[in-house]
């Protein structure tokens, strides 16, 4: 029998929401930062299945000041509503060749000062995760080679032992499909080059399948770099090298019409109750972060997608850790 309003959070695991929200309204699909009431309301629904924290972008900081007046009111009120923090961060760069290329090491001191300021302008939500792609788009990267993959180590290795040591913020690397690291070698190489102590993995399960990445695998292999996960399913892998179109693989291949569905959709490809398996067999807790990027595509919406994931999670999943 399905378990109706248990709680989300299991055995050693709590549950983040990646704030992908839009709202169809009379003047259009918003998101949930155009106002105070929708912010509200968008929280009280992932509070009632049961998510504790969300994970945003660090565009929205300044919104969640203008909203509220502070980011410590902005957190007060996320509270107010059962949602504890800001867990995490995505560190939302522009690439750019001039200015700021993880490859290119002339870039890197301006890199490491605009990651610098946005700790310092973070403070208040209770960050815990600065998560960042850690190469350009591969268009921009390729040919990928030792060298490119050693400078991206260095930045990054740098940026993390900042955000530890200065502010006790993890530095996690998430990898999209068309990222300039993306394949399995790639990554093991990025990974032996980082520094353990301060260069972590968030293990976003979608991204790495259409890459052509077991996430399980991947998970097993890097268990004690992995400090977040973004959940979400897909039924494609990239055979067609999408990876590379410009100037956004995810909306402009032809090929394939939505990458990301919800967690439970039928035709996935990312075996879930393998993944919790691996999480439980190698006694893995933290928090995990459930993501519905583009949720709207085809037809469907967020709140229907969050809802669905979360069930799979409380039904599926949970059962499997605990």
């Amino acid at each position: 029998m399905s378990q109706i309003g248990a709680p989300l959070a299991g055995r050693n695991l709590r549950y983040a929401y990646m704030d992908h929200w839009r709202v169809d309204t009379p003047q259009g699909p918003l998101s949930q930062y155009t106002s105070v009431e929708r912010f509200d309301a968008f929280l009280k629904q992932i509070a009632g299945v049961g998510f504790e924290a969300i994970e945003t972008f660090d565009f929205h900081l300044p919104v969640l000041r203008d909203l509220f007046g502070s980011l410590e009111a902005a957190r007060a009120h996320m509270q107010s509503r059962g949602i504890d923090r800001v867990l995490s961060l995505f560190h939302a760069v522009m690439y750019d060749a001039r200015q700021s290329t993880p490859h290119v090491r002339a870039t890197h001191d301006r890199m490491a000062g605009y990651a610098e300021h946005i700790m310092k302008s973070s403070a208040g939500l209770g960050v815990q995760n600065f998560i960042v792609m850690p190469a350009g788009l591969y268009f921009d990267v390729e040919p990928v080679t030792d060298d490119k993959i050693r400078a991206c180590a260095e930045l990054w290795n740098r940026i993390g032992k900042m955000t530890l040591e200065g502010y006790g913020v993890k530095t996690c690397c998430h990898h999209e499909f068309f990222c300039g690291i993306r394949s399995a070698d790639q990554l093991k190489k990025f990974y032996d080059w980082t520094d353990p102590r301060y260069v972590f993995l968030c293990l976003d399960t979608a991204q790495h399948v259409i890459a052509g990445v077991d996430p399980v695998n991947l998970f097993i292999q890097q268990r004690e770099r992995v400090a977040a996960f973004h959940l979400k399913d897909t039924h494609h892998v990239d055979l067609n090298g999408d990876y590379r179109r410009k100037p956004d693989a995810e909306v402009m291949a032809p090929t394939t019409d939505r990458w990301f569905y919800e967690i439970g959709t039928e035709g996935g490809l990312v075996d879930f109750p393998a993944l919790y398996t691996a999480m439980k067999d190698t006694a893995w807790a933290g928090w995990v972060g459930v993501e519905h990027d583009k949720a709207d595509v085809g037809g469907g919406n967020y709140p229907e997608s969050t809802a669905i994931a979360a069930w799979h999670i409380r039904n599926v999943l949970r059962p499997i850790h605990d």
